[in-house]
């Protein structure tokens, strides 16, 4: 796929370059709770812009049904872009109508625009061909060129992500050519001993990394709601804790396979409980004890890793040449409950590995436990699109930018 260094040889000067962005930050109300997204995409935007380039930024943010919804504007997000860039960013409040085409007319050579949340439009997401490529032919209107750069929407066939690089000249951003590097270091010429943490919520949402990483990894360490439903596997009590009934026959043979072929699957020796998920708005304490994984009390919910899960977790880890981490080891948002996925930080922060951490909430932890991101070897903005790369699928936003 050609670069954006190539697409700045050609030269930008008061050309229109169309970036797509991942500007799908969290948000308290109208504040943004983690920034980080926006900064990743900001080498490209300001690169863009000091070259003369009329920069267009667009994106998606939540999942609004097609249609405007005030709590998911990109204002805010506009905003923060134009402070990181120390710049005034001009605001679209639409996506390809009246706003957008006067937004875009109105910029001169190295100022930067933001559309209105794409998703507003229901041809972005549309599952019909005809809806999606009408909108980006709309799109391609407001536009010279094309820049991809926002990796965390690129396994979506999405209208910005997949029709629109096809009418007009693409390229790779250096967010999306940064991360594609980072993650062929996790499945070509991998270093070993290749360590997996994977945590989160639910089995089903890790089952096809699973079945990849079984051919790949020396080692996975689960934890999260997910570990609930390998100890419940095994024969053991879970109490209240989130369990997938459903997936228990798929979780027994994954444990099979792995001991079939070597790979070392390791689950919580201990877990921390209490009788009820906390209250993550007011951080009331929530009264939590700490269990054997394999003696959890009836009417308790296992929330976090216990210390010698912890201790465990970091002696598996402190050898690895290569970790991929997804997903954090407990409701890390809760102070009770936040310590096994900073051990899991931790073990990385001192551990030799070249480590990835593969966004959404693990990249957020990492920042709202206070880590220095620069101590990890990468932090991906696109949780979902690792996970499908890694699981050997054809992401639709980087086939697109193939020639």
């Amino acid at each position: 796929m050609k670069t954006i260094d190539e697409l700045l040889a050609e030269g930008v000067a008061g050309k229109r370059v169309f970036v797509r962005a991942d500007l799908n930050v969290p948000l308290d109300g109208t504040t943004i709770t983690d920034d980080g997204r926006i900064r990743a995409v900001l080498p490209t935007v300001a690169k863009l812009a000091e070259a003369g380039a009329r920069v267009v930024v667009a994106s998606h943010l939540g999942r609004p049904k097609g249609a405007p919804d005030p709590a998911f504007s990109l204002a805010p997000a506009a905003a923060r872009l134009g402070e990181l860039l120390g710049a005034d960013v001009a605001f679209a409040t639409d996506t390809v109508g009246e706003s957008a085409r006067a937004t875009v007319a109105g910029l001169t050579d190295g100022q930067v625009a933001v559309l209105e949340n794409l998703r507003f439009n229901p041809g972005e997401t549309s599952k019909d061909d005809a809806e999606r490529g009408a909108f980006a032919d709309q799109l391609a209107e407001l536009a010279d060129s094309y820049v991809g750069d926002g990796f965390g929407a690129v396994h979506r066939k999405h209208a910005s992500v997949f029709d629109l690089p096809a009418r007009l000249p693409h390229y790779a951003g250096y967010l999306i050519a940064t991360e594609v590097g980072v993650l062929k270091k996790l499945t070509t010429d991998v270093q070993r001993p290749y360590a997996v943490v994977l945590g989160g919520a639910k089995v089903s949402d890790k089952l096809g990394v699973i079945d990849h990483l079984l051919e790949r990894a020396d080692r996975i360490l689960i934890g999260g709601g997910m570990a609930y439903t390998f100890l419940k596997a095994q024969g053991h009590e879970v109490g209240s804790s989130l369990l997938q009934e459903d997936q228990i026959p798929a979780v027994r043979e994954y444990l099979r396979r792995a001991e079939e072929k070597g790979v070392e699957f390791v689950l919580p020796v201990d877990v921390v409980v209490a009788p009820s998920f906390p209250d993550l708005k007011t951080k009331a304490p929530a009264h939590p004890t700490t269990v054997a994984a394999d003696a959890m009390p009836e009417g308790q919910m296992g929330l976090d890793n216990g210390p010698e899960t912890n201790k465990l977790y970091a002696s598996k880890l402190a050898d690895a040449a290569t970790v991929f981490w997804n997903g954090p080891m407990g409701v890390f948002e809760h102070p009770d409950f936040a310590d096994g996925t900073r051990a899991v930080a931790q073990a990385l922060v001192d551990s030799p590995a070249f480590s990835v951490v593969g966004g959404g909430d693990s990249a957020a932890a990492v920042r709202i436990l206070g880590f220095d991101e620069n101590a990890f070897g990468h932090i991906s903005t696109g949780g979902g699109a690792s996970l499908e790369y890694l699981e050997g699928k054809t992401l639709p936003g980087l086939a697109a930018l193939e020639d």
